[in-house]
């Protein structure tokens, strides 16, 4: 099965808020040239399906080339396959206390998660790494030394939510898509927040509430940059600073900009 880009992004349970939502409206309209077809007619979790999932052979049997795939995954737990593979990675990186803010809030309005109890239990959990796929830097980290060489792109939320065109053309670059300056504006515009949260096809509509309950708190929710700063207390943040601070201390010195602290 040949993949002709693969996508990745941080932990299992921040789909809205590190982005893999936005990424799977955007991967497709990249790699097929802006063609709207696919975004208005298939949801997302099938026009790029999750590496997780127990039917994902199914799924892309019925997806037309190119094809990409999104995951959770830190970079230990990819086979010895994807590593000798020509496979390429987009690792979207977001502020981890907007993450754990919209963290919060799905699991709210996910049935299928534990109750995530008071936000500061929460950032309890979030800090010890009591969330699936364990702790934002642990998961940060394995793809920053992954040692993928030029098949791995980074980029983070902010810069997509600052200039979106630019992160588009960044994205069509790397993929070797060369889209058009008037294809990119024709994306920008498809994939705006509220493009997406007017199409059924990407906000979770289509799921019976006993698993997604909207009602609760609705799956597309802002989608903003620095929400945080309505939920942090400054105790909190100063704990939280405090603790990934201390993690991410023996990484390499410049290879993990410190945006998440701003």
């Amino acid at each position: 099965m040949t993949i002709k880009a693969i996508l990745f992004y941080s932990i299992l349970f921040y789909s809205i808020s590190s982005g893999t939502i936005w990424m799977q409206e955007i991967l497709p309209l990249v790699l097929n040239g802006g063609d709207l077809t696919p975004i208005h007619t298939i949801p997302n979790w099938e026009r790029v399906p999750w590496l997780e999932e127990k039917q994902l052979a199914r799924v892309l049997d019925r997806l037309a080339y190119p094809r990409a795939l999104v995951s959770h995954f830190p970079y230990n737990l990819m086979p010895p396959s994807f590593c000798a593979s020509k496979a390429k990675v987009i690792y979207v990186m977001r502020n981890p206390k907007d993450i754990m803010v919209s963290s919060y809030y799905f699991h709210q309005m996910a049935g299928f998660l534990e109750d995530p109890g008071t936000f500061d239990e929460f950032m309890d959990k979030f800090l010890e790494g009591k969330v699936m796929f364990g702790k934002w830097t642990d998961h940060v980290k394995s793809w920053r030394n992954s040692e993928l060489g030029d098949r791995i792109m980074y980029i983070t939320y902010e810069e997509m939510v600052q200039d979106l065109p630019a992160s588009l053309r960044h994205i069509s670059d790397f993929l070797g898509c060369n889209l058009t300056e008037e294809v990119i504006q024709k994306i920008a515009e498809h994939c705006s927040f509220k493009s997406m949260q007017n199409n059924n096809m990407s906000n979770f509509s289509l799921f019976p509430k006993v698993y997604m309950n909207s009602d609760k708190s609705p799956f597309l929710r802002k989608g903003i940059v620095g929400d945080w700063k309505n939920h942090f207390s400054s105790e909190q943040l100063t704990r939280f600073t405090s603790v990934i601070s201390k993690e991410l201390e023996s990484f390499p010195p410049g290879a993990l900009m410190l945006w998440w602290a701003s």
